[in-house]
């Protein structure tokens, strides 16, 4: 029991340490992860890369879903690239044109790995992620075209000299034989065929280390027009989604649903749910109900760690078998703590954040692949892993939840606080200049002689003296 305790207490030490280093490197506000908001999964992550250790104590996993990325934490992460955001890609992060789209989402993903093919040397890796969605669409007046120049307000003039590889990828792939729609200029030197999430792929690539891709002009500005007028299509349903919402009435008991949704025709495959809940949310685990076509269906995993108030938060994991074609609905019951008045954010009214539900699953293709099938790209291998043409491994992030808890009226204290001090300064003032006020009786003086002079010409002349 007691190395159990150091243990763990040595990896909760080294936990907050790392949180802290990277809150001070990324100006981020990652000092907040705490031992309330912090859980050790079982079975929803393992290390990456060389780590021979499969214990999942060594693990943990925190989210903070109140805070956002802005831009103090996008200048500290560019400072990382090699170039910085002089020369290469990263000229066109520019932060008000990042920040002015539909959603945007920056990453830091480190691991060891072996620096040859013996692996008698270990290196770090630092991979860095930015992904931006720009809904063009909408602030196209109904154009789906695009370019670099409208998106990000700039273009690109060079490669990053220290880069050994510098592509842009535009997907170009045939959609109900409309690949004769499409336009790309300048015309791609190459094409790349890639599966992507069990779906084939075609990109147009674009090497900044050619010489000859910058002769014609000094920069690259990528377009994509139609050919016609395309109306907004709905995009294609992927094969394994989801989504979370709380429910309930009052301020007291309430429940949160969550629907996985696997829409491939006649596969079934398993999933893990990692369900990270606060310790204010009473969570009561004997109404946990998975309900798939009307039906029980049991998890051949459970996983549950209570809550402790102040300390940790609930955890729940479970492997949930999905058949093919189906909507599994997972519902379970909690109720509403009522904190200190001290613990209340500065917004109470605003609401309590819930973190986000954590999906992992290998997920069937819906196209038939073969091993050679799968182009083995650095790129599409390192973003899009999979294990064989059969399946794809994706880890999804469900929507984080807003709930309102019992808030006292703090308006009230307020009003009582600017009284109170009002009071004891218009009291507190009159006594203390009472007590310290020393009265001074002073005489009327007749005046010198200048004064006497001018009254008795005021006299003669029958004007009142001074």
């Amino acid at each position: 029991s007691n190395l159990w305790y150091l243990f763990s207490h040595s990896v909760d030490k080294a936990w907050k340490e790392l949180s802290n280093i990277l809150s001070g490197i990324f100006c981020a506000s990652l000092n907040f992860i705490d031992s309330t908001n912090t859980v050790t999964p079982t079975a929803s992550f393992k290390p990456l890369g060389l780590a021979n250790g499969t214990d999942h104590n060594l693990l943990r996993y925190a989210v903070l879903p109140r805070e956002v990325v802005c831009t103090e934490n996008l200048t500290p992460w560019k400072k990382l690239l090699p170039c910085g955001s002089k020369a290469g890609l990263a000229v066109l992060l520019k932060a008000e044109r990042l920040f002015h789209s539909s959603y945007h989402s920056q990453a830091v993903h480190i691991r060891p790995i072996c620096r040859d093919a013996s692996c008698l040397a270990v290196s770090w890796e630092l991979r860095q992620t930015l992904t931006v969605v720009f809904d063009t669409f909408s602030s196209g007046q109904g154009k789906k075209d695009w370019s670099l120049f409208k998106m990000f307000s700039r273009t690109l003039t060079d490669a990053c000299p220290l880069a050994s590889q510098s592509k842009v990828y535009v997907d170009i792939s045939p959609k109900n034989k409309e690949k004769e729609l499409l336009e790309v200029t300048p015309p791609p030197a190459s094409v790349h065929e890639a599966i992507v999430q069990g779906d084939r792929r075609t990109y147009a690539v674009y090497d900044l280390l050619s010489p000859s891709l910058f002769n014609t002009s000094r920069s690259l500005n990528v377009q994509l027009k139609w050919k016609r007028p395309q109306d907004s299509s709905e995009l294609p349903t992927p094969v394994l989604h989801a989504q979370r919402y709380v429910s309930g009435y009052g301020l007291q008991t309430g429940e949160i649903s969550t629907l996985i949704y696997n829409t491939h025709p006649y596969r079934a495959f398993p999933v893990i749910l990692l369900e990270t809940v606060p310790w204010y949310l009473r969570l009561y685990v004997h109404t946990l109900t998975i309900i798939t076509k009307g039906k029980e269906n049991k998890p051949s995993y459970i996983h549950y760690q209570p809550a402790q108030d102040r300390r940790r938060p609930h955890l729940l994991e479970m492997l949930i078998q999905l058949p093919a074609n189906s909507v599994t609905k997972i519902t379970i019951q909690f109720e509403r703590a009522l904190l200190k008045w001290t613990e209340y954010p500065p917004d109470p009214n605003h609401g309590f954040y819930v973190s986000s539900s954590v999906l992992s699953a290998l997920v069937p293709s819906v196209i038939a692949m073969k091993d050679m099938d799968v182009e083995q790209s650095p790129l599409f291998t390192s973003l899009f892993p999979s294990l064989d043409g059969s399946s794809y491994f994706v880890r999804l992030y469900t929507e984080p939840l807003l709930v309102n808890l019992p808030t006292p009226d703090f308006s009230m204290p307020y009003n009582v606080i600017c009284l109170t001090c009002t009071v004891v300064a218009v009291c507190y003032g009159s006594f203390y200049n009472l007590l310290t006020r020393t009265f001074h009786v002073e005489e009327p003086s007749r005046g010198g002689l200048a004064k006497r002079l001018a009254n008795v010409i005021r006299k003669f002349r029958g004007v009142p003296p001074l």
